[in-house]
């Protein structure tokens, strides 16, 4: 295979010669990436010298970047940060004891958004509902969700999933709360259901029906397909621009780090989540812009819940999966904006077992849920077993007070001018 070596001044030169003439590749070029202690006058490594990777590729076309750096030159964190810049471009990066391949990524020959995460539980599937209630205003919107609990045959949700029905599908063995039928119930728009098992480093599943999903979705005669991915893993499909949610409760460390890095070179807009704490905030946007530079937007927002019926002058107990020290801002925001009394807000449902617990004492008019986890097979079922009434709520993305506008930049994702 064509190769791109990569090498440094921490190694003599005659050693690194001999190495590259003994690779199975045919390097062609090299990258120094630093390093003084063993460089004597001139360079020569058998192969032309390039300023960096990026140049490399570009002029030579390789298959593969082979590394023949160490450490001091290139840590664990620089060297990630390489690998980010190398499969962003398309090629496998090597070394010693290592092997990162790009994440596979078919061809779509749609009009296409895919939303990525640098998590999972950062509000993507938040974002993924907003992007399709905007563009569907005035596109044909389809949208294509990966879950780990998805159907194992691609499904169509054309109708839009009531609490009951949802409650029927967790009485069948089914995950009730999955993304697909998350956004098909709280957006209203088509979608079809995939799954996938496994994530690597850089976000390729190893397991997944989306390609016969996306077929699926074509069928439908979308003007635009929404793509969502699932925690870390990135949809497996080359959609025409990507937009990466970043929860701002990451540390800046590993949501820009590692290959994190590679998911954010992808990004044709970023979008941070859960940005309540202005100090960690402004520390999490400089990192990223580090990474994105000028060209792509980077908005802040909060999330925020959206009841999708009436409870004005209601008791509501509202159960999601938000950290607690945002409860007291949630119960807030559903009284100020929706009239509710809200009496109890829960973080817990992805805890079945202190969710069990603490609906034994929980009294209200609703049970307001967000679509996620546990939501009907036992915050759902244990309000009918009740007589209360449950309704969803919708989680909206609300870009923070100085930030660019969120919706006009979702609609320019979409290829809608607003």
């Amino acid at each position: 295979m064509r190769a791109v070596a990569i090498v440094d001044g921490e190694h003599y030169p005659p050693v690194v010669r001999d190495a590259i003439a003994e690779l199975a590749d045919d390097v062609v070029a090299a990258v120094l990436v630093g390093g003084t202690e063993k460089l004597r006058g001139g360079l020569d490594y058998g192969v032309p010298l390039s300023a960096s990777v990026e140049e490399a590729i570009a002029a030579y076309a390789p298959e593969v970047v082979v590394d023949l750096s160490d450490e001091p030159v290139l840590g664990p964190v620089e060297r990630m940060s390489l690998a980010s810049r190398v499969l962003v471009l398309g090629i496998p990066y090597v070394g010693a004891d290592f092997r990162l391949e790009p994440p596979p990524r078919e061809p779509i020959d749609l009009p296409s958004v895919a939303v990525a995460g640098t998590g999972k539980r950062v509000g993507k599937t938040a974002v993924t509902g907003r992007l399709a209630r905007l563009a569907s205003d005035h596109k044909r919107v389809v949208v294509v969700a990966m879950g780990r609990g998805g159907p194992a045959q691609p499904e169509i949700v054309p109708v839009q999933p009531t609490v009951e029905s949802l409650v029927a599908l967790s009485r069948e063995g089914r995950h009730a709360a999955s993304d697909h039928l998350e956004t098909a119930a709280l957006v209203g728009v088509e979608t079809v259901g995939c799954r996938r098992c496994g994530g690597g480093l850089a976000g390729a599943v190893a397991v997944s029906n989306v390609a016969d999903g996306v077929r699926v979705a074509a069928s439908l005669e979308p003007e635009l397909l929404v793509l969502d991915g699932s925690g870390a893993a990135l949809p497996p499909v080359a959609a025409d621009r990507t937009i990466v949610v970043v929860g701002a409760h990451q540390d800046p460390a590993v949501a820009t780090g590692y290959l994190n890095e590679f998911r954010l070179r992808l990004a044709d807009l970023v979008l941070i989540t859960m940005a309540e704490h202005e100090a960690r905030l402004r520390e999490l946007e400089d990192a990223v812009r580090r990474i994105v530079g000028d060209g792509v937007a980077v908005v802040a927002s909060v999330l925020r819940p959206r009841p999708l019926g009436d409870v004005r002058g209601r008791t509501v107990a509202y159960f999601c999966t938000a950290p607690t020290a945002s409860h007291a801002t949630l119960a807030s925001h559903l009284a100020v904006v929706y009239g509710a009394e809200t009496v109890h807000v829960s973080g817990n449902l992805a805890d079945r077992q202190a969710l069990a617990d603490e609906l034994s004492h929980v009294d209200a008019d609703v049970f307001l849920v967000e679509l996620k986890a546990a939501a009907i097979d036992v915050v759902a079922e244990r309000a009918l077993d009740r007589g209360v009434d449950v309704m969803l709520a919708a989680n909206d993305p609300i870009a923070v007070p100085g930030e660019p506008d969120l919706d006009a930049n979702l609609l320019e994702m979409s290829g809608i001018r607003p």
